[in-house]
Parts: structure tokens; sequence; C-alpha cells
């Protein structure tokens, strides 16, 4: 069942319903207990009664049975419902009768010479009490029929049953109503909701809903702000990439053209140099606004994998497109084993990539660009270190954004390697951080787990 009102009307109607009967088959047995009881003191007080009666000869025994029948009679009750359900008996120890009341059974009520008991007779069971004198020779018992007492007792269940079968309709009513009014902040929610355009991420107004709602209402809003945040990031992500890539087409463009329109071999050949580095820069921005979309998109968790920093690094440098990009690098690390991560290659890969090409970007020629993996306190750091102009301290905890550039820029740069590599290492847990080298230049330092911390 998928509606809420349903499940709570069902819910709160079988509820009661539950309720109702446990409190009729209370109120049943425990009328019943108190109906023996009070019957039961009733039986003997009557007993005792007509005992005394005899005692103090108000009633002569050994009277013919008309006479003592009439003589009992005065000791009846009016003839009102359940008034009359009382038979009385007087019997000699020898077992003769000598006396009974009207409605009074001619068997003998009970064969038990004193106190309660449970007999059947002529078809019909009785609750009897016998009081036995000795002095007089007789026996007095006074009898209950049980028919009767359960006939009470289901009249009374009868009128409490009754009264509440009559208030259960209006009982199912009020339920309806109220379930509906408790739901409709609900209702008003997606009627607003519903009237909203495609564009207007405003938050909910929580203050006056039920606190019930209101963490629906906040993680609806947090959803909303989220979306917002997106969208803006996206706004600043097409307008970014589409001037840092109008840049390079445009002098592409221009280069071409200064071909065309020339005949000297040596301005054609300055232009296609010019337009192949237009087009490796232009190839190499499409390459990392790829990288970055990827990472930013894909939600799913990352697996990881224990690997060879060295390696890895290694392996990257070997990728890179710069013809001397292998000669100025350099792999070190601090000893054997002392290099496995637990890390996703992919992303590893992507960080160390965009680090070392951003160091050999700034790095000048007659200087190289070291990698080196070191011990960390219960980690691994992955250093890549040039000799380039390194960033102003008031820039470093910029440069990590899409598209920011510090004043010592590379011509082939488009701000994007570090907002790359801090993307990538968030993903799978680790860090980046950025720190000037003595003496000038750059120092990246990427902290990951290591992979028997990790195991």
């Amino acid at each position: 069942m998928r509606s809420i009102r349903a499940r709570l009307i069902l819910i709160l109607m079988g509820s009661t319903g539950l309720v109702w009967l446990l409190a009729v088959g209370w109120i049943y047995l425990s009328t019943q207990a108190e109906v023996e009881r009070v019957l039961d003191a009733r039986l003997m007080e009557a007993a005792r009664m007509v005992n005394s009666l005899l005692s103090d000869h108000r009633i002569e025994v050994g009277l013919e049975e008309n006479a003592a029948r009439k003589a009992m009679g005065e000791f009846e009750l009016s003839n009102r419902p359940y008034e009359r359900q009382l038979s009385c008996q007087i019997w000699t120890l020898e077992g003769s009768l000598v006396g009974r009341s009207e409605n009074a059974p001619e068997a003998q009520l009970t064969e038990i010479q004193d106190g309660f008991s449970e007999t059947e007779v002529g078809g019909e069971r009785w609750r009897v009490f016998t009081v036995e004198n000795e002095v007089l020779g007789v026996r007095v018992m006074v009898g209950d029929s049980l028919q009767i007492r359960d006939s009470l007792v289901s009249d009374v269940i009868k009128g409490l049953v009754v009264p509440a079968l009559l208030i259960l309709p209006f009982l199912a009513g009020v339920i309806l109503v109220s379930v509906r009014r408790g739901l409709s902040p609900l209702s008003d929610m997606a009627e607003t909701l519903s009237t909203r355009a495609a564009n207007d991420l405003r938050p909910l107004e929580a203050a006056s809903l039920p606190k019930e709602i209101a963490p629906a209402v906040n993680a609806l809003n947090g959803l909303f702000k989220r979306v917002e945040d997106a969208r803006d990031r996206e706004r600043s992500f097409t307008a970014f990439a589409a001037h840092e890539l109008k840049t390079p087409l445009a002098g592409v463009k221009t280069q071409a053209q200064i071909a065309l329109a020339s005949d000297d071999p040596t301005v054609h050949a300055n232009a296609l140099r010019q337009i192949t580095m237009g087009v490796d820069r232009t190839s190499r921005l499409v390459k990392q606004l790829l990288d970055l979309t990827a990472l930013e998109a894909n939600d799913s968790e990352p697996t990881l994998q224990p690997v060879s920093a060295r390696a890895l690094m290694r392996s990257v440098a070997a990728e890179l497109p710069l013809p001397q990009g292998a000669a100025r690098l350099s792999v070190e690390a601090d000893g054997e084993g002392a290099d496995r991560v637990l890390v996703e290659p992919h992303f590893l890969s992507l960080a160390l990539r965009n680090l070392i090409e951003n160091a050999l970007n700034h790095a000048p020629e007659t200087t190289g660009v070291v990698c080196r993996v070191e011990k960390a306190n219960g980690g691994v750091r992955l250093v890549v270190e040039d000799r380039g102009p390194g960033i102003p301290e008031a820039e470093l905890s910029q440069v990590v954004e899409k598209f920011v550039r510090g004043r010592n820029r590379s011509a082939t740069g488009s701000g994007l390697g570090l907002a790359i590599a801090q993307a990538a290492m968030a993903r799978m847990g680790g860090t980046l951080a950025l720190e000037n080298r003595d003496g000038g230049g750059l120092r990246a330092i990427l902290t990951v787990r290591k992979a028997e911390a990790a195991a």
C-alpha cells in the first residue's frame, strides 16, 4: 500500500477496533467475576436469613408443604427482572423436604451438606449455598440459576457493545477528517512545488511546518541548494571553457590567415609552428575538460586497490606527450616496499599527470622535475618538485580552483591542472598540498593511504 493516508486510516481504525474488542472482553470478564461475587454473597445472606428465621421460630418446621411454601413466600422479593431467580429448600437431616419456595424445584438442589456447590437439577444448572442447622435438624438450601446469571452478564455487555457499535461510524468519520487535516501540510507543499517554475530553487518555508515534516523539507531545501550550486558551477564552467577555447582557436585562425597571406617560407614555417602549438593547447584543454567533467559527474565509490606509487609515476612520465619530458624527469623513492599505496589508479594517474605537466610547463629548460615517493605518518607522500617561478603565497589557496591562473602563468596553461588534481585526490580520500621551495620553485604533495596500513 503506497498511500500514507490509507495506511494511517487502516492503522487507526484497526487499532481502535482492537482496543474496543479488548475493552469489551475485559469488561465482560470483570463484570462476570463481580456479578458472581455479589450473587454468591446474596446466596449466603439469604440462606443465613432463612436459617435465622427458623431458629427464631418465625417459620415452623414440620408444616405441610403448602403451608411452608406460603410462609416462605413472605421472604421472596417482588416479581421484577432478576429478583425471583432465588429458590429455597428446607430439608431434614434424614432427607425429607419440609419446605420450599414457590419457584424451587422439588428435587434436592445439592448433596453438599454445607457451603457452596454447583449442581444440575432437571436439566438446569444451579449455584447453591447450604446451611446446616443441627439444633433443628434441618438444612437450608438457597440456589441461584446460572442461566439467569449468564443472562444478566450478557445484558450488561449488550448495554456496552450496542452504543460502541453505534459510535464506530462516527469515530471512523472523525479519523478520516483528522488524517486528512493532519496530512494537509504535505498537500500544501506538493501544490506549492507543482506551481513553481523549473528554475525556481528557492528554499521552502519550514518554520511553520510540523516537526515531523520539517526534516523532509530541510532535506529538500538542501537538495535545492546543491542543485543551485551545481548549476552555478556549470554556468561558470561553460563560460570559462568557452573563453579558454576561444583564445587558442582565434590564434590558430590568425596564424592560418598569416600563412595564406604571405609568400615568405619563413613566415609560413613560423605560422605552422604557432598553429601546431595552438592545436596542442586546445587538445590539452579539451582533454582536461573531459577529465574534470568525468571526475565531477561520477558519483560511484572509487575502487581502491594497492599499487606501486613509483611504478605509477614512471608510467605517467613515460606517457607524457612532451618529447623532452622523460629526459627532464626523475623518479625517486625512500626504499623498496615503501611505495605501496591504496588508491584508485586512474584518479592518481590523472593527478600525477597534471602535476607533472604543470611542473614541466613552468620549469626552466636548464632544470629538471623531480618526482619522489616518501614515507609519511600512516601514509605515503608523492612529491612533484620544479625550479620554476613558484606561486605567490596569497594565491596558493586559489590556484586549485577551476580556470584560476596565477601571476606566474605559462603560455600553454589553462588553469585546470591543479583543479583536476584536487578533485581526483578528494574522490579517493587523499589530499593535495602546495608549497614554495626554498630558492624558488613549487612543491606539490599528494598524500594517500599506505596499502599495508589500510589493510
